[in-house]
């Protein structure tokens, strides 16, 4: 059975009168002192800062294209050369939202230098038959049609042999990409890929649609003649970041700010007038209006998804997101709404055999939820997976065992979703010898595997997991921003909360708790498709009361039946919503518990001894009596969880006093390895474990394979007396390939270090405050 959520009550931060002054010039209906609270709480603490963040007009220029320097320059020269040379360029997308609106900001984009259907088509892969990236049939396909080049958008990074196919084919590859990269560049013409920038460069967050758009920005730059305006695209842009989850900071939040700017003002016009109708008539099917993020996250986003999760081919989303004929896009709209309905039943159907599934699991063992059935559709599995592990703080994995056949055994396909920080793309991957295929990020992941290694599959993640926690399990945890009444809820504190718009990861969308309330006129109903028939999805809705006033508030509970509401008085953590087909403010119910179980499921994380110190400037004194204080910025949350454990049995203080460190390039930690490699070679010194990982800021982990990249150019390594000699001994004992892989996985190591480190800078203290408490309950 699922766990009880552990409900965490973030500490309230106070801030300066000044800040909230501050804040309240950008919502003069009200103080602005519940923004303010948030806008602190999350590290907005200045003057420059607000400004920016509110306000995209106010924020420095967005990073120039050219940043992703030779790569971006190689591309928009093959395709200026590819137009000159009235080449076919073919486009390669993907068919969730953020590589449909990649594809068509594409589409878009490059069709102002080639014909469109002459010289430029696109090919977007069916999820059920071909699954993600590039394959050998398509680029077939597309070599006898013509295509000289293909140029991909949000997929292609590792698609090493199919690029070579390509090539033996004569087409040349661009890759658009913001996936794993490859442990070597791949034969392309250029790669332009975030994920080779530092990671606290503006850029590195961008999701596919977002390198798209920088690929046209770049080529409009180089190139005369446009006729479509660049901003143009950035409601595409806005409608792909946020259905894709990336963290909205840097230039993703910006981009994210003006599309949404941009598809309201489109949404305002006239059917007839509407640049994008058939976004326009998606929002009108889903009774949103255009401006804010939750239109897209509730709204556009599912709506695209659906379409490849039930038909699989989801190719004619593209011309919805671009064409102008009227009467094709109603068409295409309709059939949209109609997939999406359909998804909704899907959905319900498998999450109520997970649940039964999971009534046979003992979780009180169970780190990692792996789960296998023949009936289940693989194309909802991913949804699905995404509720179990929010029910249930563990990740999990969903298969489908129906799978496909290759010449030697049956493939069950599925998907992962990930919770409270952990990194379950590194997961899965550490155990890639018993998979079949697998892509993905730390948060969610699609895999393929042999049926018969599921079991081993379950045992092997598992262990592994629980080896990470320190043998501890996670615990289900959800998080209260603000302490509300139903008297406090209304206009003016929606307008305020929606000074943090738009609300992604990083940055989610702000959570009310209200204590002591009851429901009063709640009624249920049935969802119906776009031909009136009724959809296996329901919603509640009610009217909210407390003591704080006479007045009620309405609400809605989606995905459950009334006979769920409390018959007494309990609380609920909420999130307030703008309702514009029905022209009102209402709530939406994210968490409920009775009074009864009120203090056992509650964490007041104001009693956590923990005091943030991070990034403060160096005067502050950190020489506190009774306290620990920790100074070097932790690598993993198994350093975090070890102090914090410590200050628990020496009942001391923990002080997170680290600042934002300060890199060396991996490549530069390399030849600083191999220098001193070469030196103790030459000297005849010994060097002790500690003296390296000092020298190179690395830890003992990553110096392994550090290790074992030196022993594969020609040292060997010896320990004596807690040290170390080295030897330089030349000799063939891998091929040069295989020699770069084994130093580009150091070098993968020592980035993902260095990314856990800057995510350790800047986590917030309520995610450490969760973490850290879940290990130790």
């Amino acid at each position: 059975m699922p766990e009880q959520l552990q409900w965490l009550l973030l500490p309230v931060e106070s801030p300066p009168e000044w800040f909230i002054q501050a804040v309240s010039q950008y919502c003069p209906n009200s103080s602005g002192r519940y923004a303010a609270q948030l806008l602190w709480q999350r590290g907005i603490c200045d003057q420059h800062s607000l400004d920016s963040f509110v306000n995209p007009q106010a924020c420095q220029e967005l990073a120039d294209p050219f940043e992703f320097g030779a790569e971006m320059y190689q591309a928009v020269e093959r395709l200026q050369q590819a137009r000159d040379r009235r080449e076919k360029v073919a486009i390669w997308g993907d068919f969730d939202a953020d590589g449909i609106t990649s594809t068509a900001v594409l589409w878009d984009g490059l069709g102002q230098f080639f014909s469109q259907n002459t010289h430029l088509v696109y090919y977007i892969p069916n999820r059920i038959t071909e699954s993600h990236g590039l394959n050998c049939q398509g680029i077939e396909l597309l070599a006898k049609q013509g295509a000289q080049l293909i140029v991909t958008c949000d997929t292609g990074s590792t698609n090493i042999a199919e690029i070579e196919y390509a090539k033996q084919l004569g087409i040349d590859t661009i890759v658009t990409d913001h996936h794993t990269l490859p442990l070597e560049r791949p034969p392309v013409v250029a790669i332009i890929n975030p994920r080779y920038l530092p990671q606290d460069h503006p850029l590195f967050h961008l999701s596919g649609v977002a390198v798209a758009y920088k690929l046209v920005e770049a080529l409009y730059q180089k190139t005369d003649n446009p006729q479509q305006p660049l901003e143009d695209l950035l409601d595409l842009v806005a409608i792909g970041l946020i259905a894709d989850l990336v963290q909205l900071s840097g230039d993703c939040r910006y981009l994210a700010q003006l599309g949404i700017a941009k598809m309201q003002q489109d949404f305002k016009q006239p059917a007839s007038q509407r640049r994008r109708p058939g976004v326009g008539r998606l929002l009108e099917w889903c009774q949103k209006s255009g401006d804010r993020p939750t239109d897209i996250s509730f709204g556009l986003g599912p709506r695209i998804n659906a379409v490849s999760r039930i038909q699989g081919d989801a190719s004619f989303c593209v011309e919805l997101l671009t064409s102008r004929d009227l009467q094709r896009v109603e068409q295409l709209a309709q059939d949209t709404e109609l997939a999406n309905s359909r998804r909704k039943s899907l959905q319900k159907d498998v999450a109520q055999q997970v649940t039964a599934k999971l009534q046979q699991l003992d979780l009180s063992t169970t780190s990692v939820i792996v789960l296998a059935d023949p009936q289940w559709s693989a194309g909802v599995l991913g949804l699905v997976a995404g509720q179990v592990a929010q029910e249930t703080g563990r990740p999990t994995i969903l298969l489908s065992t129906e799978g496909a056949s290759t010449e030697h055994t049956t493939l069950a396909r599925g998907s992962a979703r990930s919770i409270n920080q952990i990194d379950l793309y590194q997961l899965v991957k550490d155990q890639a010898h018993l998979l079949h295929r697998f892509g993905g990020h730390p948060y969610a992941a699609g895999l393929s595997l042999p049926i018969e290694n599921i079991s081993l599959f379950a045992e092997a993640i598992n262990q592994k997991l629980r080896q990470s926690l320190g043998g501890g399990m996670t615990t289900p945890t959800i998080q209260a921003d603000l302490v509300c009444n139903v008297q406090d809820l209304g206009k003016e504190l929606f307008w305020e909360l929606k000074l943090l718009e738009p609300c992604g990861m990083g940055n989610p969308v702000p959570k009310l708790l209200i204590q002591n309330c009851w429901f009063e006129n709640a009624w249920h109903r049935n969802q119906q498709d776009g031909q009136g028939k009724k959809v296996q999805y329901i919603k509640t809705e009610f009217d909210l009361r407390d003591d704080s006033t006479q007045a009620k508030f309405p609400g809605v509970w989606w995905g459950h039946y009334k006979d769920e509401l409390p018959s007494t008085r309990c609380d609920c953590i909420v999130e307030l919503d703008y309702n514009s087909f029905k022209k009102r403010y209402e709530i939406r119910i994210v968490a409920l518990r009775t009074a009864e179980n009120a203090s056992a499921q509650t964490t007041d994380t104001t009693n956590l001894d923990l005091l943030d110190w991070r990034n403060l400037p160096s005067e502050i004194d950190t020489n506190l009596e009774e306290a620990l204080i920790v100074q070097d910025c932790p690598r993993s949350w198994d350093d975090l969880r070890t102090w914090f454990k410590r200050s628990l049995v020496e009942k001391k203080q923990l002080v997170l006093a680290w600042k934002k460190p300060q890199f060396i390039p991996p490549n530069q930690i390399w030849l600083s390895l191999l220098g001193i490699a070469k030196y103790i070679s030459r000297t005849g010194q010994t060097v002790s474990r500690f003296q390296l990982c000092q020298k190179l800021e690395i830890s003992d982990q990553t110096l392994k394979q550090g290790f074992q990249a030196l022993t594969s150019i020609g040292f060997t390594i010896s320990s004596v007396d807690r040290s170390f000699i080295v030897h330089w001994q030349p000799q063939a004992k891998i091929s040069e390939d295989e020699c770069l892989q084994v130093i580009e996985k150091f070098l993968i190591a020592v980035q993902e270090e260095q990314f856990q480190q800057q995510y350790f800078s800047t986590v917030p203290l309520s995610t450490i405050q969760s973490m850290i408490r879940g290990s130790s309950l």
